[in-house]
């Protein structure tokens, strides 16, 4: 089977070897990513901090990057921009190269499919931090509520894990502590105290 690959991808004309090329590798990072993303270590490329960023009294979590470079300002120049633009440069190269057959043009149709796929990833990441802000909150809330570990938190204190907490329907993941045992993920908790009003102290329930 792979001799049947590769004898069919050395038959393709060079031009549209390059598009296949491109496609077939950016295809691989970009499910890499996402999958990355899903588990919650896709952090954003764009380095945007929110620590100094005024919420209008509601915090945001630890001041990290949130998943789908949703945690800071949306940049048109980023790794993962990039990935989408590639992405639609190598799809649209193949799936246009049989409509046209000059390569002049088929070279600026496959970049302006990049370019929309870059538009369509950034309009929807918008829609999600809309979908952020309006689900504000104020920390101090989370007091007495019982929540869920989203990344294991270390014991006594040691380090910062994850939980994910419900604020009026709105789920956030909030860095948390124990002075306990550490706890596994997927362990029910209760919040105990606030730290900082940024730091939850919990401890399981």
């Amino acid at each position: 089977m792979m001799t049947t690959f590769l004898d069919w991808y050395q038959a393709l004309p060079p031009y549209l070897r390059a598009y296949w090329t491109i496609a077939i590798i950016v295809s691989v990072v970009f499910v890499v990513q996402m999958a990355l993303t899903l588990i919650g270590l896709g952090d954003t490329d764009a380095g945007g901090d929110m620590g100094d960023l005024d919420t209008g009294g509601a915090d945001f979590g630890d001041g990290n990057g949130d998943t789908m470079d949703t945690g800071g300002a949306i940049q048109l120049f980023t790794i993962r921009n990039t990935v989408n633009f590639l992405l639609g440069v190598g799809w649209g190269g193949v799936c246009l190269s049989g409509v046209i057959e000059n390569r002049f043009l088929l070279a600026v149709a496959a970049i302006l499919c990049g370019c929309v796929m870059v538009g369509a990833f950034i309009i929807m990441y918008k829609q999600l931090m809309k979908l952020e802000s309006n689900g504000s909150y104020r920390i101090e809330e989370s007091v007495g509520q019982v929540c869920e570990v989203y990344l294991r938190i270390p014991q006594k204190r040691s380090g910062s894990g994850k939980v994910q907490i419900s604020f009026h329907g709105s789920v956030q993941e909030l860095p948390a502590q124990t002075e306990g045992d550490a706890i596994p993920s997927g362990t029910k908790v209760r919040v105990t105290q606030i730290i900082d009003k940024a730091l939850l102290i919990v401890e399981k329930v």
